[in-house]
């Protein structure tokens, strides 16, 4: 004969597969249920009420097994953490025919635009004291511009050829223009300036920061030649000597 299931208080009973017991646990979940509904409408109340303050009470989520969290990126040159770096903003660089030291027509640097490479190659000293100049010039309400200032041995050799074409011979161009292995522009020590109202300035004080005519029949070239306040040499009549 089959053993009798002995039942508890509770309705569950020793043995397996009890219908009573089932309803039992089935009702105990319902119960869960229930009371956890109720929990979860008096939190929302409570938000609606007060939203930051019951959301300050609330623990944060903890990050599960195969999230990524969000990496924290810097910006500029410093390193981001996380899985992602910043990269800094590159730098412009000037191409075609500008990268030689040409100034197209219409454009007229000012001595501080160093990113221009006809102003940025310039050797370092002619630079500082072209600024120098050109700050006290606007002072005195001139604005001084570069015209030409380094060029790469390219950009001097088609500037010559262009005068020979335009002067009909190589003796008549080189009175303009130097050669490639001459040139102060191809050094970065010689600097164009322009207009003429800031060459007829720069003439008159460029020796106060040690710039100087170079040649009688150019009033727009200058190099360094002297130290502030000292006497500039004897000019040259033309660029060929």
């Amino acid at each position: 004969m089959d053993t009798p299931r002995t039942k508890t208080d509770t309705g569950t009973g020793t043995g397996t597969g009890t219908p009573a017991g089932t309803t039992a646990r089935a009702g105990r979940r319902r119960l869960a249920a229930g009371a956890s509904a109720v929990a979860l409408l008096a939190l929302a109340g409570a938000c609606a009420a007060d939203p930051a303050g019951t959301r300050a009470a609330l623990p944060a989520p903890a990050a599960t097994a195969g999230s990524r969290a969000t990496p924290s990126v810097t910006t500029g040159t410093g390193t981001a953490t996380g899985t992602t770096t910043a990269k800094p903003t590159a730098t412009a660089t000037a191409t075609g025919p500008e990268a030689d030291g040409e100034i197209p027509d219409g454009r007229a640097p000012s001595p501080f635009e160093t990113a221009t490479p006809a102003v940025g190659n310039l050797d370092a000293p002619l630079r500082e004291a072209l600024q120098r100049a050109a700050t006290d010039a606007r002072a005195q309400r001139i604005e001084m511009t570069v015209t030409s200032g380094w060029r790469s041995k390219a950009y001097q050799q088609r500037l010559l050829d262009r005068a020979v074409i335009r002067y009909g011979s190589p003796e008549r161009a080189r009175q303009f223009v130097n050669t490639p292995d001459k040139s102060a522009h191809v050094t970065g020590k010689a600097v164009d300036v322009g207009p003429t109202d800031a060459d007829y300035w720069l003439v008159q004080h460029g020796a106060e920061y040690g710039l100087c005519q170079v040649y009688a029949n150019e009033i727009w070239h200058f190099e360094l030649l002297t130290r502030p306040g000292g006497t500039c040499p004897a000019q040259l009549q033309d660029a060929a000597g």
